[in-house]
């Protein structure tokens, strides 16, 4: 049964009612059996319509991932709730980590993989998202070690192992690790890598 689409004169709010439908489609059933086609009946649309309003399917699947990201409020905050944060970096970096393995983050978690693991495989039709994946957190945090006194290549180094030590916990997660073990081996990484930033006392 597919629903229709109310008729309205803002294309953008169609857009949006569309995305959303997208998001709760692809939340439910991931993206890697995902054809236009399919998903165009699934949310009451077209072909058409889907790319007029997203361009291609893998705009599309981004813009679902962004829109995912909304309905999980603590997760979309993570970086600037780290970014605004006052306290010591090894507190900041403890919180981010929290949030990050709350379980009720694991749906975003398994679409964000799951559309990672596409755009791997279809690099050319993904840059822009990969690039965003490859650079965005790792700025971040490579600017609160600066802040924190770290010089600058030492800071971008600390901060590739600290984003590095995130994703691949996360996957632990996703693969049914147990969250207490795996939140020790996070807390026992994160101390020994500022164990090793003499200008931070962790």
């Amino acid at each position: 049964m597919t629903l229709a689409l109310p008729d309205k004169d803002d294309g953008a709010d169609r857009r949006e009612l569309l995305l959303d439908r997208i998001v709760d489609y692809v939340l439910e059933h991931g993206i890697t059996q995902l054809t236009l086609r399919g998903l165009a009946t699934a949310v009451g649309s077209n072909n058409r319509m889907l790319l007029y309003y997203f361009g291609s399917r893998e705009e599309l699947i981004v813009a679902a991932l962004a829109a995912a990201e909304v309905r999980f409020p603590s997760m979309a905050a993570v970086i600037t709730s780290f970014d605004a944060s006052t306290a010591p970096l090894s507190e900041r970096l403890f919180s981010a980590w929290a949030t990050i393995s709350d379980p009720a983050n694991l749906p975003f978690h398994r679409l964000f993989f799951e559309i990672f693991g596409l755009a791997g495989f279809e690099r050319q039709r993904f840059t822009t998202f990969l690039g965003e994946v490859g650079t965005e957190w790792v700025a971040h945090v490579a600017a609160v070690f600066r802040q924190a006194g770290v010089v600058d290549a030492q800071a971008e180094l600390f901060a590739h192992e600290i984003v590095a030590l995130w994703r691949g916990l996360q996957t632990t997660l996703l693969s049914g690790g147990d969250l207490a073990v795996i939140d020790s081996a996070a807390r026992a990484a994160t101390a020994a890598l500022l164990a090793r930033v003499t200008s931070v006392d962790p």
